[in-house]
């Protein structure tokens, strides 16, 4: 199947350096593999956005020369799909309602007893896919064998929220279903979700794409480089040097002379010398040198 990758970003804030090295190594694999490379809006959430965060984010990746294939797909424009999808498991009785609390799930050292605990539709419920009893795994392309036990590993999981809101776990199968996503380069830090949409995908009889997960990179305080952390924003006045050190973090050794390069000259030099062997294994990576 030709190649088709996707970057998918949250608008909770802009983009900061640990965004750029997984949008930097989605886009290289796409190019590589001479498939489409896609944008995604996760706005699924709208506590969590940030006003303008999206214009921002746009604004980063065209600055970084990270163009996309095509319009960008807004998960908030999206319900009907995630509502006939959740329809059909609850058709097939592989969804459930449930009012079981945060309060009584860590009283159950927070795994779900499962269909046991179903109520009937009514307000203030969420939905849950069952899952099945044993170990899953998949070869992730980075990280090797992953296995994990649903049923033990936190049990049936929400797909719909108490307060209406499509969870990510589900939005997220469905539409690299939907786009016909076949590759997905993202962080570590989803890796424990990977498990759980592959088997979101397979309840609704479609095919999971290949999965590989970088290491996240590691902010000097110790923690994951994240927005919560208030990483800060990409800098857009001087793109080349973040996105020097970018393409370091994802296995590639760029010249010296390059370091002052544009974006295209770096993204051009970085197509021509990629190869999905080069990209870094394991978990985490040091604090970048900007």
């Amino acid at each position: 199947m030709p190649y088709v990758g996707r970057f998918a970003p949250t608008p909770s804030g802009p983009l900061h350096f640990g965004s750029l090295v997984t949008a930097v190594a989605s886009w290289l694999d796409a190019r590589h593999h001479g498939g489409q490379w896609l944008l995604r809006v996760d706005d699924l959430d709208p506590p969590r956005q940030q006003p303008g965060a999206v214009d921002e984010i746009l604004h980063q990746l065209d600055v970084f020369g990270l163009h996309w294939d095509g319009p960008a797909l807004y998960q908030s424009r999206r319900s009907d799909a995630y509502r006939a999808a959740i329809d059909t498991l609850l058709d097939r009785n592989q969804a459930f309602y449930c009012t079981l609390s945060r309060r009584q799930l860590a009283a159950l050292d927070h795994i779900h007893p499962g269909p046991g605990a179903a109520q009937p539709p009514g307000p203030d419920r969420a939905i849950r896919l069952t899952v099945p009893a044993g170990e899953r795994s998949f070869e992730d392309r980075l990280q090797g064998r992953v296995d994990t036990d649903l049923a033990r590993e936190g049990g049936a999981f929400v797909i719909r929220r108490r307060d209406g809101l499509f969870a990510y776990q589900l939005a997220c199968a469905l539409d690299d279903a939907q786009q016909g996503i076949t590759d997905v380069v993202r962080g570590c830090d989803l890796l424990a979700s990977t498990l759980r949409q592959m088997w979101v995908l397979e309840c609704l009889g479609a095919p999971a794409p290949r999965y590989a997960h970088l290491p996240v990179v590691m902010a000097p305080s110790g923690g994951k480089m994240s927005k919560s952390d208030g990483a800060a924003a990409l800098n857009t006045e001087r793109p080349s040097a973040s996105l020097f050190a970018a393409l370091s973090c994802v296995g590639l050794k760029p010249p010296a002379a390059l370091h002052g390069a544009g974006v295209q000259d770096q993204l051009a030099w970085a197509q021509h010398h990629w190869h999905p062997r080069q990209l870094p294994r394991g978990r985490r990576l040091p604090p970048p040198s900007l």
